[in-house]
């Protein structure tokens, strides 16, 4: 088989036709096809067959689809790395949640890049329930954010930083008003909540106190990043959910206040998350090992942050494909 092959039945897959694996690869169909054919006939297994419903795969179809997930991940990262072993420099790919490069990952990215003068490091965005196929895909090299609610056997999960989420409004805010600035739960489910991206999905601190406090989609407003959210609660727009060392300033200028209320303050814990160190590559088996000193604590809690353009490529955080 090849990884041409395998690239096509890949994305027949993924996208449940081979039409639209045809239009993803930018080939023909017929080609997607012959593709197929060819590993019909060297595994000795139909794969799928079409029905009214759309694709029916085999038994043989699930352990191919993710051997082949996993294969053309190999394939991608040995080109990277006789890339890297040409150019004299190596690359770590690493997936964060939103919360965490938004808050922390400047601050622990640019010390740890700055250990070693050889070292890249590309920070890509993406939802916490993608994180174990990106790593067992070979996509990214680390994922750092929620510890996963059941942990594949193939990874490890190291625990290093644990931090509180608050709810905050502007001075001018009417719950800001009241003795100890405090609200129930049916106080707060009126308001309008001014959120980050990561409120999208269900994985995370942010979308679970959301879910326990049972806050309305329609009293919900999403920005393209934390700050922007919290910036709107200091105008007093509405009620923000924020990271509790991200606005300590603003809380001890008057700038925000703290609303305290049933499920808050809510507390979480950021993990780093990769394949044994065999398979891992050595740059993540590093950060891993970093990432628990006190040094790499400070910097997250207090760095200043850097410029997109320290990143390679730079960093991105889209809400919605």
């Amino acid at each position: 088989m090849t990884p041409a092959q395998l690239r096509a039945f890949a994305a027949t897959v993924r996208l449940g036709s081979v039409k639209a694996a045809a239009a993803d690869l930018a080939v023909t169909e017929s080609a997607v096809s012959i593709h197929i054919a060819h590993l019909r006939r060297e595994l000795g297994d139909k794969l799928f067959a079409r029905t009214a419903n759309g694709l029916a795969f085999t038994p043989g179809r699930l352990r191919l689809a993710s051997r082949a997930a996993e294969l053309l991940g190999l394939q991608d990262r040995t080109i990277q790395e006789v890339q890297q072993a040409g150019s004299g420099r190596r690359l770590l790919r690493v997936a964060a949640s939103s919360l965490f490069a938004e808050h922390a990952a400047p601050g622990l990215i640019e010390l740890f890049a700055g250990r070693a003068d050889d070292l890249d490091v590309e920070l890509s965005v993406h939802s916490p329930q993608n994180f174990a196929s990106l790593l067992l895909n070979r996509s990214v090299d680390v994922a750092i954010g929620p510890r996963p609610a059941t942990l594949d056997d193939a990874m490890t999960c190291t625990h290093f930083l644990n931090y509180q989420v608050i709810a905050v409004v502007g001075p001018d805010h009417p719950l800001a008003t009241g003795t100890g600035a405090s609200a129930g739960v049916a106080e707060l489910r009126g308001q309008t909540w001014l959120l980050g991206p990561s409120a999208v999905g269900r994985t995370g601190m942010v979308p679970s106190v959301l879910r326990r406090l049972g806050i309305p989609e329609h009293n919900q407003r999403i920005f393209q990043s934390h700050a922007a959210s919290v910036d709107e609660a200091k105008r007093g727009k509405g009620v923000a959910l924020a990271v509790a060392f991200a606005v300590t300033k603003d809380l001890a200028e008057g700038d925000l206040r703290q609303l305290a209320g049933p499920h808050l303050p809510a507390r979480g814990s950021w993990n780093l998350l990769t394949l044994p160190d065999r398979e891992a590559g050595a740059a993540a088996a590093e950060l891993r090992r970093f990432v628990t000193t006190p040094r790499a604590t400070q910097a997250m809690l207090r760095g200043a942050g850097v410029t997109a353009g320290r990143f390679r490529p730079a960093i991105h955080v889209t809400l919605w494909s």
